[in-house]
């Protein structure tokens, strides 16, 4: 038990990574731009979720995009990383409402929900390992897990 808590503790400082793998756009990411790892990650997001982001959004500057799309795969990463504590519980149980949420999110038709709930709990320590320190890393994880399963195989994020 304290080995998730130590996990799903890890993977929720670093939630704030929002798109795929990256910190998204704003001053955190103009202040900390070139600079690689944990910590510039956590601050650049941290500063970026201080409202400059949503103004670099609004206004088009700070490195954003107001017409930008927002992908299958950053939603995911967004919600993994947001509910990360949860979803590690309910993946480490096989169940859950937000292992269901994210089997929706993924697109997985209710007949299958069995297949992914059982996948995600036998494979809670390839998901969670302690490697995969941000969402997009437990999500790549999960969708390695998923792809050799001949059943969720078809169900891979764009």
């Amino acid at each position: 038990m304290k080995k998730i808590i130590a996990i799903a503790l890890l993977v929720t400082s670093s939630s704030v990574v929002m798109a795929d793998e990256d910190i998204g756009c704003g001053l955190g990411t103009m202040v900390w731009a070139g600079q690689s790892g944990l910590v510039p990650k956590i601050l650049g997001a941290t500063t970026n979720g201080l409202a400059t982001q949503t103004f670099g959004i609004t206004s088009g500057t700070m490195g954003c995009k107001s017409d930008g799309v927002v992908t299958s795969r950053a939603r995911l990463s967004m919600f993994m990383g947001t509910n990360s504590e949860r979803l590690a519980r309910d993946m480490s149980a096989g169940h859950g409402e937000s292992l269901d949420v994210l089997a929706n999110l993924m697109n997985i038709k209710t007949e299958d929900k069995g297949a992914f709930f059982q996948a995600a709990k036998v494979n809670f320590g390839k998901i969670f390992a302690p490697e995969n320190q941000t969402a997009g890393q437990v999500l790549a994880a999960l969708q390695q897990v998923m792809a050799k399963d001949s059943v969720l195989s078809a169900y891979q994020a764009s």
